[in-house]
């Protein structure tokens, strides 16, 4: 496909057009898409996030991680961009690394677990 492609439309077709290519698990040209909605628009969580998700499926776990730290700087509660970094860490073989975001999700998610009691009913500390 010819680069104009990428670029063509509005902001809002390429956005369209992206997902049309996620949904269609065409990962990497929804990437290639997203890329330039990203780099003109940075503020834009959205597209991020979906770029981040087009290269965690794509198996470029190197941008996918970059990308989510992009939106944590920015955003550092947003809740699924904590969840898919734990599993791009996870999927890298970086488990410790992971498990720290996987809890964070859990929490920003409300997800807490109940504390540990003892046999007799206490509470672990």
């Amino acid at each position: 496909m010819d680069e104009t492609y990428y670029e063509f439309g509005t902001p809002a077709d390429r956005w369209d057009r992206a997902k049309l290519f996620f949904e269609a698990k065409e990962y990497v040209t929804a990437a290639r898409i997203l890329g330039g909605l990203v780099e003109e628009m940075p503020e834009q969580v959205a597209p991020r996030l979906l770029l981040a998700r087009a290269y965690y499926h794509a198996a470029r776990l190197t941008k996918a991680e970059d990308e989510l730290r992009e939106v944590l700087e920015r955003d550092p509660v947003e809740h699924y961009a904590r969840l898919m970094l734990g599993r791009t860490l996870e999927r890298q073989g970086r488990q410790t690394e992971a498990a720290t975001h996987l809890r964070l999700a859990a929490a920003l998610a409300g997800e807490f677990e109940p504390p540990e009691r003892t046999p007799q009913g206490a509470l672990r500390p």
